[in-house]
Order: structure tokens, then sequence, then C-alpha cells
């Protein structure tokens, strides 16, 4: 028995977005140039033979998210750490037990780094060797290009793959299925106006974080008529994500 166990609604109170993060690559959106079937990332990715990346573009665009799917479909072991918060001496308590688990279990780890471009050339440096030696499969996630704000060692032992703005079509998809998901909204009962959609997804500019967090706050935020429904039209789309 937990000492604290978890209330029944913690889950539903996390924001949308990291409730609707995919699990897989056919959930992914967007990204098409580089993840659709027989591009270079989805064959390396699903032949569990990626060496290490460094994901480069906007924020909201699936960084992370896809960061976190190429260790669910390599059955990885996924470590995260953040560039404004780590240091050496963190870094090295995950990298060593990492290249433990390689070199006596058989077990590799996926080392997501956000914000990679943020780590000092110290901080960098020391990933060097792990990366040489394959310890870890090395994910950076930076939103600044690569080759100037990333030490050049380190790019050249990764492949840069430049992710892209979510198209306003896949944000609609996006959360479209967020309305009828478990994890999203389906249990509230919901009229969702199509021109709400188009404008959260014309005015977050191909951020997907942004689009489900701003439904979310006008749905949240919109009081239900006397049957229980929510209406949500152009008004309080443009009031949830005002600028």
């Amino acid at each position: 028995m937990e000492l604290f166990p978890d209330h029944p609604d913690a889950d539903r109170k996390r924001p949308l977005a990291a409730r609707m993060r995919p699990a897989s690559l056919e959930e992914i959106a967007g990204q098409k140039h580089i993840l659709a079937p027989g591009k270079l990332l989805r064959r390396a990715i699903e032949a569990d033979r990626l060496d290490s990346i460094i994901l480069y573009g906007p924020p909201g665009c699936g960084k992370t998210t896809l960061a976190e799917v190429i260790a669910h479909t390599t059955r990885r072991d996924f470590t995260r750490a953040s560039g404004i918060l780590g240091n050496v001496a963190e870094l090295r308590k995950v990298l060593e037990p990492a290249r433990n688990r390689r070199r006596t279990e058989g077990r590799e780890t996926v080392l997501f780094i956000d914000e990679i471009h943020r780590f000092n050339k110290s901080q960098q440096d020391i990933l060097l060797p792990y990366v040489e030696e394959g310890d870890v499969t090395l994910i950076g996630a930076t939103t600044h290009n690569p080759f100037f704000f990333v030490n050049a060692p380190l790019v050249s032992r990764s492949r840069v793959f430049q992710l892209e703005p979510v198209p306003e079509d896949e944000l609609i998809l996006l959360m479209k299925r967020a309305v009828d998901h478990p994890q999203g909204l389906s249990h509230l009962e919901l009229d969702l106006k199509e021109e709400a959609l188009t404008h959260l997804a014309g005015v977050c500019e191909g951020d997907a974080r942004k689009a489900l967090n701003a439904l979310e706050i006008a749905v949240l935020t919109t009081e239900p008529d006397s049957n229980g429904v929510i209406h949500v039209g152009v008004k309080e789309a443009e009031e949830s994500i005002q600028k």
C-alpha cells in the first residue's frame, strides 16, 4: 500500500498537452519529411539502428515527444536532463549507470537533453566519450541552430534533424482527437465549433502544445448551459489565447 497514493483526479489535472502526448510514431503530428514511411529517421527507429541525434525546431513541434517515442519504440531506458539545470556532476550520475547497464546487461539508454544549447563547453565535452562509445544514445533538443550553438565535436558525432511547425490541418486533428480521447476531454459534454478550432490552429503558429492548452482553457473556463453542455465558439477561442 502506498503511503501517499495518487488522487483519482491527479492525472486529469495535468495539462491537456501532457495527457495527449503521443505514444507511437503514427500519433505524432507533422514531421512527415523525416518520419513518413521510408524516411531515414523512421527507418532507423524501426530497425533499432539509431545513433545519437540532435532535434532542432521551434517550441511545440514535438522534440520531447519524439525522443520519448523513440525510447519506447526501441525499448531503451529513457533518462532526461535539462540544459538549464544540469551540471557535470549530475551528468556523471546519469552517464556512468548507463554505461554499466550497457556493458553488464546489454540494456541501452536514451539520454534526452532539453535545451542542449544551454550546456557550457565542459558539460558538452563530458558527453563526448559516452556518445563516442555508444554507452548512451544522445537525443539533444534545441530551438537554436546546433551548428552555431552546440560544440562542433558533439554535432559531428550526431545526426541533426530539423523539425518544422505543425501544419494547421494537423493541429485541428490533434484538438479533435483530444476532445474524443479518454485522457482528454471526452468526460465533458462539448459543442465545439469548427471555426473555433480553425482560429486556434491559425494563431498558435504550429505549436501543438499551445493549441491543446488553449483549447483546454477555452473549455474549462466556459460555463455549461442548463443541460450541462459547454459551447465553445470563436469568441471563447479568442479569449483563451490572448496575446
